[in-house]
């Protein structure tokens, strides 16, 4: 007759107890560890599972018990994740990182569409941002500017004066210290928006030498928290510039470009959003469709 199981509770908790208690860990993820890596004791113990015993199988097993329905719910693909990588920090420090399989084993997150604002919106949003004096127009070439360029809010604010070629219409683009530079298409009411804001109000708020486009009203380089309280989710314009690339016949590659995105994939979220117009293009161009 087999023996039962040797017990795991007094051996396992000490190793979580010793993990929790490591100074190579924040407070903050000390306390954000330690219920995943409690639950995950407790399960081992009930199956009476050694900590030393522990392999991709136990592991793809346990991932499998957390996405089970518990308590009338499921958890959420980003929570299971969560939990996965603290037992997997867990398990580094008790058994090795070598023990620890690198085997992917979470729930893919499921892929959340732009919330790309349709082309009414977009006209009501500029037309709001109509107004006199110089605040009001440099806002208004701003916003027009960050939609037609597909612009970060990091991007909008780090345009210097020299960046726009308004005779070649293009946009110089730069992302952080030292990032890498695109150049984009400068569309006509960007452009017509932003010569009016040069020449009728960006004198009167330019308090000094100041190579910045968009100035405060302090003469200072804008910020990104003003051109959230003008546009309180200006990320959406950048959605909806590619998500009306896209409608109008743009091919990822050219968006992926134009976004400055350095992968396809990172692209390809956007040919999600409109797939009658896929299925035009396809029908239009395979020669099999």
């Amino acid at each position: 007759m087999p023996l039962p199981a040797e017990p795991s509770g007094v051996e396992t908790r000490a190793a979580a107890d010793r993990f929790l208690a490591s100074p190579a860990l924040s407070e903050s993820t000390r306390r954000a560890y330690g219920g995943d890596v409690e639950e995950f004791c407790a399960w081992l113990d009930d199956r009476g599972t050694k900590l030393d015993a522990v392999d991709v199988r136990a592991l793809a097993d346990y991932v499998t018990w957390l996405g089970g329905t518990r308590r009338g719910k499921k958890l959420a693909p980003a929570t299971i994740n969560r939990k996965l990588a603290a037992v997997r920090s867990f398990l580094r420090h008790a058994l090795g990182p070598d023990r620890v399989p690198e085997a992917r084993l979470g729930p893919r997150r499921t892929r959340r569409l732009p919330d790309a604002p349709a082309g009414s919106e977009i006209e009501q949003m500029l037309a709001g941002l109509e107004g006199d004096g110089p605040v009001a127009l440099r806002n208004r070439a701003l916003i027009e500017l960050v939609y037609s360029a597909g612009l970060r809010s990091a991007e909008a604010v780090g345009l210097d004066l020299g960046d726009v070629d308004f005779e070649q219409e293009l946009v110089h683009v730069r992302r952080g210290k030292g990032g890498k530079e695109r150049v984009v298409p400068l569309g006509e009411e960007a452009a017509l928006w932003v010569a009016r804001y040069l020449r009728d109000a960006r004198p009167e708020l330019a308090g000094g030498a100041n190579d910045a486009l968009f100035l405060s009203a302090r003469g200072r380089r804008l910020d990104t928290s003003t051109l959230r309280r003008i546009v309180p989710h200006p990320h959406r314009l950048r959605h909806a510039f590619a998500t009306h690339l896209l409608n109008g016949g743009a091919d990822l590659r050219t968006i992926q470009e134009l976004l400055g995105h350095s992968s396809l994939s990172t692209t390809q979220v956007y040919s999600h959003v409109d797939p009658r117009h896929l299925r035009r293009v396809y029908d239009r161009s395979h020669p099999r469709s």
